[in-house]
């Protein structure tokens, strides 16, 4: 039996950089993961595997659309599905084995298995227990279905299943247009294949301000998207290699059939505790299956604490990261905090779209005061010159106060672009502050500048 100050469940962006942390600060520590690699769902999976199509096959839409204007002659090159899918593999290989030299760095043993908890102070991993003064949960979690849907990732894919498809499918049915499914849409789109999306509600990427909304699945369109808004699914038939999607339609209760060679399932995800032993210990879960914890990630269980994906928040790895390091901290005796309000969401379609913040109808609910400074990237000298004009920066800040509220960007860059805001939201900046401050010309970044000024005097180059 092995005695550890901290054994870490999970070995996702939340478990390995928790474990990290807890090496520096002086604990002995260790990591569970029955994966044959490290890195959970986030580099196996899911943002890193995905990142890599998206990149891949935004470097073909540029070779179709852009490349000949810019004076670069030639066939468009043809895509080697095999090959692309091999650069993707390299891609998560070069990450979980960095993670791997991390843990080797920092001391951290690995226990190789899938872990449960019999008891406070306690993980059992496969036939071994080992003891331990703290034990942290970042169990991640796993793909949400709808009732009438069977994954069977062959015809019928989660996430998981679409970034390893055997071919490019003809036809891709969506069924969510949330982050997930517009971005792998996005994916399959460019390489050619006809894509329809099917979503519940009657907007895109539900909780983010409307404005971005309407101008997001505006511009998918315009790139081959289709959707069906409003719309609930009923069930999933596959009949020779084939799929049938019925939905009906809200507004009337219609009913409709969609077929397609592959229907990728993107509804979201929920909370991953199964096999952990959570009930027998008394550990207290919500209705949605997440483990609730304090203000410092404990559960009502003394000497369990979790973070990530399996308590309550967005699902997102960056949050999950930064509460490890807080917990590691607060075990640690520090007095960590984290800033829930400043925790940025990004879409890595073409054109990204970033956020962070309020919404635009968020404060108009909390009857706040506030103004609107907007800048177009049409006006950006390098967006034109790269032929990414499209979208825009949004800041809302206060009218009284002129302090920034929220911020929403879609346009090149946005996931980069909306940490500058990040950071002036961070120290309680004004507008007028990231107005002053001097960007670098000609960079994306000038465009934030430019919505900041609009905020009161109004922008230079608009």
């Amino acid at each position: 039996m092995s005695a550890y100050d901290v054994i870490v469940i999970g070995s996702g962006p939340g478990g390995y950089v928790c474990a990290i942390r807890c090496a520096q600060l002086g604990m002995k520590t260790a990591i569970v993961e029955g994966r044959d690699t490290l890195g959970g769902t986030c580099l196996n999976v899911g943002c890193i595997p995905s990142k890599a199509l998206l990149h891949a096959s935004h470097m073909l839409h540029e070779a179709e659309h852009n490349f000949a204007a810019m004076g670069l002659k030639g066939k468009s090159p043809s895509v080697d599905w095999d090959q692309m899918l091999t650069y993707k593999s390299e891609t998560i290989g070069q990450n979980t084995k960095g993670v791997e030299f991390l843990m080797k760095k920092n001391k951290i043993d690995w226990l190789k298995g899938w872990g449960s908890i019999p008891e406070a102070g306690k993980v059992k991993v496969g036939d071994e227990v080992h003891e331990a003064k703290n034990i942290i949960i970042a169990s991640g979690s796993e793909v949400a279905t709808l009732p009438g849907v069977e994954i069977d990732e062959k015809v019928v894919v989660s996430s998981t299943g679409a970034l390893e498809l055997g071919k490019i499918p003809k036809k891709l049915v969506v069924i969510g247009a949330g982050v997930i499914g517009l971005e792998l849409g996005s994916v399959y789109k460019r390489l050619g294949s006809e894509v329809k999306v099917i979503e519940f509600l009657d907007a895109v990427t539900p909780g983010m301000d409307a404005e971005i909304q309407k101008t997001f699945q505006r511009t998918l369109k315009k790139q081959g998207l289709e959707f069906q808004m409003g719309a609930a699914v009923q069930s999933v038939e596959v009949k020779n290699g084939k799929a049938k999607v019925n939905y009906k339609l809200r507004k009337d209760e219609s009913d409709h059939v969609e077929e397609a060679d592959i229907v990728l399932v993107a509804t979201g995800r929920r909370p991953y505790t199964d096999g952990l032993g959570l009930e027998a210990l008394g550990v207290t879960l919500s209705k949605r299956g997440q483990i609730e914890t304090d203000a410092h990630y404990a559960t009502n269980v003394p000497g369990i604490y979790a973070i990530g994906d399996c308590i309550d928040g967005p699902m997102l790895a960056h949050k999950a990261e930064d509460e490890g390091m807080a917990v590691a901290e607060f075990i640690a005796g520090q007095k960590p905090h984290i800033n829930y309000n400043i925790i940025p969401g990004v879409i890595y379609t073409h054109p990204e779209v970033a956020n962070v913040g309020a919404t635009e109808e968020q404060l108009k609910e909390a009857g706040q005061d506030y103004k609107v400074g907007k800048f177009s990237f049409m006006g950006n000298g390098r967006a034109k010159a790269n032929f990414a004009g499209d979208g825009f920066v949004k800041i809302l800040a206060d009218k009284n106060t002129d302090r920034i509220l929220g911020a929403h960007i879609i346009g090149p860059m946005a996931g980069d672009l909306i940490h500058e805001i990040c950071v002036a939201m961070e120290f309680g900046a004004a507008a007028e502050d990231l107005a002053r401050t001097c960007h670098a010309h000609p960079t994306y970044s000038e465009a934030v500048r430019e919505a900041a000024l609009a905020c009161n005097d109004g922008p230079i180059h608009s």
